[in-house]
């Protein structure tokens, strides 16, 4: 499993996402309740960026009609979007992120 550096933790607003880009792939880092997760940074229902969103209660809202989305796992927890996003791996090495583009199972 290959790790790329993308930031360093303090760039990770608290309770809030940022948007990177790991090769060609975005990627919407979530700090929320002491962790960090990575999903795929394209809303499964309007194909907007998640990282724009607000992050609540354990789930990143996309900006656009308000799907919202688990940050553990990906999936919607209400309508309209019905599909999941993938979510990556996190390692965290001092105040490294580094993230991996195999999809977590």
């Amino acid at each position: 499993m290959s790790f790329q550096k993308v930031c360093k933790v303090q760039d990770i607003p608290e309770d809030g996402p940022l948007g990177v880009e790991v090769g060609d792939t975005p990627v919407a880092l979530v700090r929320t309740e002491g962790e960090i997760h990575a999903l795929h940074d394209v809303c499964s229902h309007a194909e907007v960026r998640l990282s724009e969103g607000d992050v609540y209660d354990g789930t990143l809202e996309c900006w656009l009609h308000g799907s919202c989305f688990d940050v553990r796992t990906g999936k919607p927890t209400g309508p309209p979007a019905t599909r999941p996003v993938p979510v990556y791996r996190v390692k965290i090495d001092g105040d490294d992120v580094y993230v991996s583009l195999s999809k977590e199972s």
